[in-house]
């Protein structure tokens, strides 16, 4: 199999790390070699973060580059767009329609994009985006967005769930358990 290649982008504190932690466990356990990268970004300060999920018969490195990226799994919907030009054609992104207003927007020298979905879509990406914010907070915690864009990237790995599932219960801690697997279940069923 050739090597496919994920990137999980968003603000640091929002759980990319979990995420991408989740997705390397459930890629190893369906036999794959992966290569997950280190968070590169200003992960304790708010800022940008991207991790690198790459996996296949060999992987021989963790970084992705532009044009490469078959899912950019974003947790916000500027970092979406600020990392479009790693997806490759025909690539596919899903993220979360949550807002999270930069250090520009906030001390007023810049105003957040509008309609950055409808925008990404006339550049050529297919673009799943939901509400995964509102989804965590009926799964029962505002930080289990991750949990919801797992769940939502699902649809696009044909995988048993049940695979899924081992990773989850192998990734989170047991007292957060079934609100994660709550918010895996929302996402893959929004």
């Amino acid at each position: 199999m050739e090597t496919k290649n994920v990137m999980i982008v968003g603000v640091g504190g929002q759980g990319s790390l979990l995420a991408s932690k989740l997705l390397g466990r459930m890629l190893l356990e369906e036999g794959y070699d992966v290569k997950v990268s280190e968070v590169h970004g200003m992960s304790q300060r708010g800022g940008s973060v991207v991790t690198y999920v790459r996996y296949g018969d060999r992987v021989s490195s963790p970084i992705i580059d532009k044009g490469e990226a078959d899912f950019i799994v974003s947790f916000e919907l500027l970092e979406a767009a600020r990392w479009m030009e790693y997806l490759k054609p025909g690539g596919q992104i899903v993220t979360s329609t949550q807002q999270i207003d930069p250090m520009p927007v906030v001390t007023g020298a810049a105003q957040y994009p509008e309609d950055l979905v409808a925008k990404m879509k006339a550049a050529g990406a297919k673009v799943d985006a939901l509400d995964c914010l509102e989804l965590a907070k009926q799964a029962g915690s505002s930080k289990a967005v991750n949990l919801v864009l797992m769940g939502r990237l699902s649809h696009y790995f044909g995988m048993d769930d049940a695979v899924w599932q081992k990773a989850i219960e192998a990734s989170v801690p047991p007292k957060f358990l079934e609100l994660n697997k709550k918010a895996f279940e929302l996402g893959k069923n929004a």
